[in-house]
């Protein structure tokens, strides 16, 4: 099982020993799923925290007035996919985790991943900087959604995620930014020939 990328994005913030490391290790299993494969669906409770260690997936809500796909965030390499809500609380999740491309992602259940804090304190204050990370990430994307026009939103995402951009088909691009995959086309032929 490949843990490497995953214990070196810990070790980013905080130092586990080999004791540690060794433990960590038995926690967690490797699991492929093919493109368009669900990792979670609307109405399950996410069991499982889930490390993304090659691929894209995409979280989404559907629409129940005009049966859209709202994007709600992405998750590609060196990432996390999960719902936190449902995770916590092991209660029904209210969106969709599907891959946009073949992913391996490592997982750990819920009653494994309260394990893994009793026995590795540590990695608490790991869990919470990524938390902390990931809600900065959300108020930026509300504040903008509320201020800036999509041209703006659409140019701060490729600035903010170089990595997601070329991974991601622009008609998903434009549902996480809550545009027409024709107003994407637009402004990307428009700064084209500009």
């Amino acid at each position: 099982m490949n843990q490497t990328t995953l214990i070196k994005n810990i070790s980013k913030y905080i130092k586990l020993s080999h004791e540690e490391l060794s433990n960590f290790e038995n926690f967690w299993t490797e699991k492929t799923l093919e493109k368009g494969d669900f990792l979670l669906r609307d109405g399950d409770v996410c069991k499982c925290d889930n490390y993304v260690v090659s691929g894209v997936l995409k979280a989404f809500y559907i629409n129940s007035e005009n049966g859209n796909e709202e994007i709600l965030y992405f998750a590609i390499d060196d990432w996390w996919a999960s719902d936190l809500n449902s995770f916590s609380k092991q209660e029904p999740s209210i969106y969709n985790i599907q891959t946009v491309e073949k992913t391996t992602v490592l997982q750990i259940n819920y009653h494994s991943f309260q394990k893994l804090l009793f026995e590795i304190p540590s990695l608490e204050r790991y869990f919470r900087i990524i938390l902390e990370s990931y809600l900065g990430a959300l108020q930026k994307r509300i504040i903008y959604s509320n201020v800036y026009d999509a041209e703006y939103r659409y140019f701060d995402f490729l600035k903010t995620y170089p990595d997601i951009a070329p991974k991601i088909p622009q008609y998903l691009i434009a549902s996480y930014l809550g545009v027409s995959a024709e107003f994407v086309s637009r402004i990307r032929k428009k700064n084209k020939t500009s």
